[in-house]
């Protein structure tokens, strides 16, 4: 079993390309879309059972150069 789970990162200015090509790179996400508004990307993600959501963000995400800041959001069931 997985959780799916949105994560929206916040680029600095003038990498959202390049920051984008690194997660794409990586494989961590289903679907990765720019976006507009406080967050100029948006990753939907599953995540297996058996691993921590924390590290999984912070150790394949929040780390790559170009990222300001990231808000995770869990979900819980799908209607």
């Amino acid at each position: 079993m997985t959780t799916c789970v949105f994560v929206q990162i916040r680029c600095k200015p003038g990498t959202t390309y390049e920051v984008a090509e690194k997660i794409a790179l990586r494989e961590l996400h289903s679907e990765l879309y720019s976006t507009s508004g406080d967050f100029d990307l948006l990753m939907k993600a599953y995540v297996p059972a058996d691993e921590d959501i924390g590290h999984f963000i912070n150790e394949g995400v929040a780390g790559i150069k170009g990222i300001e800041r990231t808000l995770t959001t869990l979900t819980f069931k799908a209607f």
